[in-house]
C-alpha cells in the first residue's frame, strides 16, 4: 500500500468511484433478513460501468463543486480505494457516505476521508449520517467518531431494490460543538 492521499477527484477518477461504489454496496448491503440480496445490488448497478453512465460521471467530476458540497477520494497510488461526501444544509450538515474498498477498511483510510471532511464542515451546526440499520461495521465506525444514534428509522423508496425490498436505515448525529 501506497500513501494514501486524500483528494478532489477528477474526470480521470470515474471508473475508480464507479468500483468502489459497486464493491462496497456487494459486500455491505445484501442482507437475508431485510431482503435484499446480491442480485438486487447487481442489478441496482447494472449500467456502472456503461460509457454512457461512466461519461455522467466524468461531466459531473469535471464541474466545479456546488456550493455547501464536497466530494472526496482516497487514492493508494492510482486506485481509488474509497470516497465521501459531505453536504452543508439548511441547519445542519450532512455525511452522504464514507466507502472504502473492502480490502482496504481497518486500515485508516475512512478515518483519512472523515478528518478531511471535518475541515469542510460547519462546527457550529449537526452532522447527521443515514446507515443501513444492519450495518454495524459503519455504525461502530461512526460511533467511534462521535455519531449517537437519534433513534429515527426510515426507508427511502430511492434505495428500492428490484425486488422490491428496500433497505432499511437509521439516522446518527454528531453534535455541534457550540
Amino acid at each position: 500500500m501506497n500513501k494514501i492521499q486524500i483528494i478532489i477527484p477528477t474526470p480521470q477518477d470515474a471508473e475508480g468511484i464507479q468500483t468502489v461504489y459497486v464493491e462496497t454496496w456487494l459486500d455491505t448491503y445484501p442482507n437475508a433478513e431485510a431482503g435484499i440480496t446480491r442480485g438486487d445490488i447487481e442489478a441496482m448497478f447494472g449500467d456502472a460501468f456503461t460509457e454512457d453512465t461512466l461519461q455522467k460521471r466524468r461531466a459531473a467530476l469535471a464541474r466545479p463543486p456546488e456550493d455547501g458540497k464536497l466530494f472526496l477520494i482516497a487514492k493508494d497510488g492510482e486506485k481509488v480505494v474509497g470516497l465521501c461526501g459531505l453536504t452543508k444544509q439548511q441547519g445542519f450538515s450532512k455525511l452522504g457516505s464514507i466507502y472504502v474498498l473492502p480490502e482496504y477498511q481497518g486500515k485508516g483510510i475512512g478515518k483519512k476521508l472523515w478528518e478531511a471532511v471535518v475541515l469542510f464542515m460547519d462546527k457550529e451546526k449537526d452532522t447527521i449520517v443515514q446507515v443501513a440499520t444492519y450495518n454495524e461495521k459503519a455504525i461502530a465506525f461512526y460511533e467511534k467518531l462521535g455519531f449517537a444514534d437519534t433513534g429515527k428509522r426510515f426507508s427511502d423508496e430511492k434505495w428500492k431494490m428490484k425486488s422490491g425490498m428496500v433497505i432499511p436505515e437509521m439516522e446518527m448525529v454528531l453534535k455541534a460543538s457550540k
